[in-house]
């Protein structure tokens, strides 16, 4: 059963004055992974870093069970997006400008966020992600509106199978203005070369 997300398993830095990533960690993780990735990002940005929901093991976490990889279950998926979205509305002002960042399940709650509020979000940032392969109430509004989303994915990655990047990549090119790249020689991580073109979206897109 997902239980909510608590805002006292969040990190939190920046000025409330700026525009808000939102940074959403991988499956077996925690919110203490990503706010590293501040340090190599503009710094015209703040950062909150959330806790997925469901307990995998001590300090350990997720978003959705691994069962069939790259399909996760389409019940707990929503499920986690509402409790996500829970923590957001209470903790986000609705004017604020936000940027949505994840890695891996995490950037399956990108696309998530990006379907149920396709025009709350500044853009996007999936990183070795996927996508739920199920239709959603907001595709169509999501399509329409052209969203930045940034997709970056190794072609050594061996937790994310081929087929579902490959599924993600069109995926979002249907649905967002995707910046779709794939970086030689990358597992399932974040590059150098890939931070460098982050910041360049980020840059172009947000700032």
């Amino acid at each position: 059963m997902t239980s909510p997300v608590d805002d006292a398993h969040t990190v939190r830095s920046g000025d409330d004055a700026l525009p808000l990533v939102l940074l959403l960690h991988g499956y077996g993780s925690n919110e203490q992974d990503l706010p590293g990735l501040a340090a190599y990002l503009p710094d015209e940005l703040a950062y909150a870093s959330v806790r997925a929901p469901l307990t995998i093991g001590p300090g350990s976490y997720a978003w959705v069970p691994i069962r069939v990889p790259g399909r996760p279950d389409p019940e707990i998926t929503a499920a986690s997006t509402d409790a996500l979205l829970t923590w957001f509305d209470a903790h986000v002002d609705a004017d604020r400008r936000v940027v949505l960042l994840g890695f891996s399940q995490g950037g399956l709650m990108v696309s998530q966020l990006l379907r149920a509020r396709p025009g709350r979000f500044a853009a996007g940032l999936v990183l070795s992600g996927f996508v739920l392969d199920d239709e959603q109430p907001g595709d169509a509004d999501l399509a329409a509106r052209q969203v930045p989303v940034f997709f970056g994915h190794g072609d050594a990655d061996p937790v994310i199978a081929v087929d579902a990047t490959q599924r993600a990549s069109t995926w979002l090119a249907e649905h967002a203005d995707t910046t779709d790249r794939t970086y030689a020689g990358l597992a399932h991580g974040i590059s150098a070369e890939e931070l460098d073109d982050i910041a360049a979206f980020l840059h172009r897109h947000v700032l």
